[in-house]
């Protein structure tokens, strides 16, 4: 039976994460269901910024470099997000650039990891930049080429001895679907391929096991869940059996072993530091960490758990409604949101959002409802699927 919003209430009162509300600045009026897009603002987030800007910019000036630790910042937040989210040992996981900048990083080491195997298989249904990288990428690598599947579970049909690389995305950006990081990882290895995943859809939705999984590498944004910001520095994993033989194509000085030697000849550092490339965007850096401090406020179980509860109730509050779920109701198989189609679910959406319940909408017919335990309630989730009733009975305009 769908609880109602006092028992909702009650059951919020009693959340252990429910005092991490406090930790985010929301709109007064606005009950955001977009998280999954992009996260809200964290309350000491303006203030970091503050520190980092006047005292270690404005004061420090070029000393902070070294005296705040600048030079370090990718690799430390790394391996802070690593151990608390993303289930990997300390120097695997750096905070740099972009997603699709990462992506043709990892792809392109991957590739020269499997010298002689040709195919690059990808999701045809993958957020665009995979594809676009990986599409780019296969035409610098004479002989390679990239192979679509429809879904995972063609994977068995097409993993042979020409697979080099399956790039896949842990958590379906549309529909919300949640694949077995382990279970695929193994059948990849099988057939003698690396396995790259992408979880932009996952990281502080739900925890990971990334070296317990076998994962070869990773990457994934700071901008939707972490909540680090619009644009914020993106990360990525390579797992240290693979780093002392990976060679990335973007060879950039902060990737040199020496890069204060300004030698004319690249030679990779040593660990992970030789995925990076270019200088750290300090300030993007500096608001992910302001995030960071948050999460490590959470126990991503207990995150993980009220993310099912809270979208187990929007689908109960919304299953007598004229729309067709998309999002897996089984536990194992879901990821933090629920995807609705509807032939006029951007008018819903539109709708929704004038009166105050903001989510999205992809083309050509899914809504898409993002759930984020840290700072979204059950009553929350209770009000937002009384509005989405309104919105389909035509009472919104």
């Amino acid at each position: 039976m769908t609880p109602t919003r006092a028992q909702c209430a009650a059951l919020d009162a009693a959340d252990p994460l429910h005092a991490l509300r406090a930790e985010f600045d929301l709109p007064a009026g606005v009950l955001y269901l977009d998280g999954n897009s992009l996260g809200a603002l964290p309350r000491r987030t303006p203030g970091h910024l503050a520190k980092v800007v006047e005292g270690e910019w404005g004061t420090g000036l070029i000393r902070s470099w070294n005296e705040a630790g600048w030079f370090h910042q990718p690799g430390r937040l790394g391996d802070r997000l690593g151990a608390h989210l993303l289930g990997a040992a300390p120097g695997q996981v750096v905070v740099c650039d972009s997603t699709s900048v990462n992506l043709f990083k990892v792809l392109g080491a991957a590739l020269r990891l499997r010298p002689g195997r040709t195919a690059l298989l990808a999701e045809r249904h993958a957020f665009p930049t995979d594809l676009y990288i990986a599409d780019g990428l296969s035409a610098l690598h004479p002989g390679t080429r990239p192979v679509l599947l429809d879904s995972a579970a063609q994977l068995d049909a097409v993993l042979d001895s020409e697979a080099a690389v399956v790039l896949l995305s842990h958590v379906d950006y549309r529909t919300g679907e949640l694949l077995d990081m382990a279970a695929v990882t193994e059948r990849i290895h099988a057939a003698g391929a690396l396995a790259v995943w992408d979880l932009c859809h996952t990281a502080g939705a739900l925890p990971v096991e990334l070296d317990a999984a076998g994962a070869d590498f990773a990457v994934g944004c700071g901008y939707k869940y972490l909540n680090g910001g619009p644009g914020a520095p993106a990360f990525l994993y390579a797992a240290a059996r693979h780093q002392a033989d990976a060679r990335q194509p973007l060879t950039g000085w902060f990737g040199h072993a020496r890069q204060f030697d300004f030698e004319p000849d690249y030679r990779p550092a040593g660990g992970v530091t030789r995925f990076l490339t270019g200088t750290p965007p300090i300030l993007g850096l500096a608001a992910l960490e302001a995030a960071l401090e948050v999460w490590e406020l959470a126990d991503p179980a207990a995150v993980r758990a009220k993310s099912l509860e809270l979208s187990d109730l929007f689908l109960e509050l919304t299953a007598d409604l004229d729309v067709e779920p998309v999002t897996p109701r089984e536990h194992a198989r879901r990821g933090s949101q629920v995807a609705l189609r509807h032939p006029d679910g951007y008018a819903v959406v539109q709708a929704l959002i004038a009166r105050g319940v903001v989510g999205d909408f992809r083309a050509p017919d899914l809504m898409r409802f993002g759930f984020t335990p840290l700072y979204l309630s059950r009553a929350d989730v209770h009000d937002a699927g009384e509005v989405e009733r309104f919105a389909r009975r035509g009472e919104v305009t």
